[in-house]
C-alpha cells in the first residue's frame, strides 16, 4: 500500500475550483460537482494524495446537490472538525493525510445504513474505476466496491 501525504506538485496541478475547495475550504457550487451523478464501481480518492475515502457502494443519492456517501472507505483517512463558519455548527469532513477540505458530514442520511450523510465536493475527489483499482494500487478495496447499490 502506497503512502499518502501532503503532495505539493500536486497541488501545483489543481485546477483553479480544486484548489479554492481543498486549499481554501471552499464548497463548489450544488449540482455542478463532475461525480454527481456517478454511478460506475470504483473508489473516490484525495485528489492531492490519492489517499482511498470513499467507495461507490457506500454512495447514494441524498438530493442535495453533492455526491453523497454513507461511510468513508477508510476511517482512519477522514477527520471530523467542528465546523461554526456562516452562522451554523457543522462538522467538516477534510482528509487526514493532505488535510484537503472534503466537504461536511450530516446525522440525516439513511437510517438502515448508519443514519449518516457524508456531503463532499466532487473537487476533492478523483474517482478510480473498479477496472483500474489494482493498477493503481487500490486492490486492497477492490471487495468493497463489487456491488454498487
Amino acid at each position: 500500500m502506497p503512502k499518502f501525504s501532503k503532495n505539493h506538485e500536486a497541488i501545483l496541478r489543481l485546477s483553479p475550483e480544486q484548489y479554492r475547495v481543498t486549499q481554501q475550504n471552499g464548497t463548489e457550487r450544488p449540482g455542478s460537482g463532475e461525480y454527481l451523478d456517478t454511478q460506475e464501481p470504483g473508489i473516490y480518492v484525495d485528489i492531492v494524495s490519492g489517499e482511498p475515502l470513499f467507495a461507490s457502494t457506500d454512495k447514494f443519492e441524498s438530493g442535495c446537490g453533492w455526491p453523497s456517501f454513507t461511510q468513508p472507505v477508510e476511517p482512519a483517512n477522514v477527520n471530523e472538525l467542528r465546523d461554526s463558519t456562516h452562522g451554523m455548527i457543522r462538522t467538516e469532513v477534510r482528509s487526514a493525510h493532505a488535510d484537503s477540505h472534503l466537504g461536511h458530514v450530516f446525522t440525516d442520511g439513511p437510517k438502515d445504513r448508519g443514519g449518516l450523510r457524508y456531503c463532499i465536493n466532487s473537487a476533492a475527489l478523483r474517482f478510480v474505476h473498479r477496472d483500474n483499482m489494482e493498477a493503481e494500487g487500490y486492490a486492497d478495496y477492490l471487495k468493497q466496491v463489487e456491488e454498487v447499490q
